[in-house]
């Protein structure tokens, strides 16, 4: 039987709430959206939550969380989530902004006991405002992609920060880590900068990123399953991350992610093939492993202006710069959040090997989206607006 088979054949169900303004939403509509996504991406398994207002009233599992095991897949199970973890990062650095402890502004070496610098600007100060919009210059180099490793990081966030963006460093390019163009002057995508907010958190607060974190939001919001390293979560009820085999990436799989699987893999045409639970030292921008009713709580806060369940973590005021336009190049870059073209959907996506992910809310409707899915195969921002338009539709 085909991977894209038993998918079809087995869909995990699980409410996590039942509300009464759930029964007005087509869920047969949505199976539908989703088995079809899941059916022409070859994709192993899915979870799918709706948010509306300050309620969580949907969540349903579909397909495998790990298909060899054929083990099927439960929205209470934990995934790392990619680039939605630069959400967290953001938000304890607004707090810490929020006590005066830093300024956005401001020199990112005034909080720093190294010194860091745009080598072909070395005049041109880099700020944690550019480093929240993507525009401070620094970029990912092929040192980023080689640190990825199956189990935690063996190396810390500030030794992997301080070889890499300090001269001499082992992993320092003045090349491929830093652009051209000033800090500042032009929007690019970095990772590597979301690591340097986590460790700028780490010197302005005194402690390890992880346990500011800890403390300070997923404590507050109850989210006693998330976690950023393996050993902080319940590893027996993560989700495995797989990745599809076709003529396209076959060799590129055994060439660059070989280590990620068991010495006895078989790569065949076809077949979605588990890898192992991985992680790199630049954690702070892509290794929150949470659920998606936990992930919902951290939503609903930024959806109720930085308060959840009677716990705030952000002023009113704070959300609302969050929320809005930062950058004069990107009229839909947020601080780390960002604006869709679509319905004006305020959010952010995650992706890596063999996951993708979606977490998207409209500030009109007060509704709410977010996807697991445990490849990183099709559409999925296509099919978050199908299910947000299902949704809409019903609760009118």
């Amino acid at each position: 039987m085909t991977t894209s088979t038993k998918t079809l054949l087995f869909l995990t169900i699980h409410f996590v709430t039942i509300l009464p303004c759930q029964s007005q939403i087509d869920i047969q509509k949505i199976d539908d959206l989703v088995g079809s996504h899941m059916a022409e991406n070859n994709i192993p398994g899915m979870v799918v939550g709706i948010v509306k207002d300050k309620e969580l009233i949907f969540s349903k599992g579909y397909g495998f969380s790990d298909v060899e095991a054929e083990k099927e897949m439960d929205p209470d199970m934990i995934m790392n989530v990619g680039s939605i973890s630069k959400t967290i990062t953001s938000t304890a650095i607004m707090q810490l902004w929020e006590q005066g402890k830093l300024e956005l502004d401001a020199d990112i070496n005034n909080y720093l006991p190294i010194s860091i610098q745009n080598p072909n600007h070395p005049d041109e100060m880099i700020t944690i405002q550019q480093l929240l919009t993507h525009t401070s210059s620094i970029i990912d180099g092929p040192a980023y992609q080689e640190s990825y490793q199956c189990g935690d990081p063996t190396i810390s966030l500030k030794v992997w920060i301080t070889e890499y963006l300090v001269g001499g460093g082992k992993f320092y390019n003045p090349e491929a880590n830093f652009l051209d163009k000033k800090p500042g002057e032009k929007h690019q995508y970095s990772n590597v900068g979301f690591g340097l907010l986590g460790y700028i958190v780490e010197e302005v607060s005194k402690q390890p990123f992880k346990q500011y974190c800890r403390e300070n939001i997923f404590e507050p919001l109850g989210m006693q399953q998330t976690g950023w390293f393996i050993q902080s979560i319940d590893e027996t009820n993560h989700i495995t991350p797989h990745i599809f085999v076709n003529n396209d990436n076959r060799q590129m799989i055994i060439n660059h992610f070989s280590d990620f699987f068991p010495n006895e893999t078989e790569f065949i045409l076809g077949t979605n093939i588990g890898l192992c639970l991985y992680s790199f030292p630049n954690y702070p921008d892509g290794l929150v492993r949470t659920n998606i009713e936990e992930l919902s709580y951290f939503l609903r806060t930024f959806m109720n202006e930085g308060i959840f369940n009677g716990q705030r973590i952000l002023k009113r005021s704070t959300v609302e710069k969050i929320l809005s336009p930062q950058d004069k190049s990107d009229h839909n870059q947020g601080l780390c959040w960002s604006r869709s073209n679509f319905e004006s959907l305020w959010g952010h996506n995650g992706s890596d090997p063999g996951i993708a992910t979606k977490m998207q809310f409209s500030k009109d409707t007060g509704i709410g989206i977010i996807i697991f899915q445990n490849n990183n195969e099709g559409d999925q921002f296509g099919l978050l607006k199908e299910i947000y338009q299902t949704t809409t539709e019903g609760l009118k």
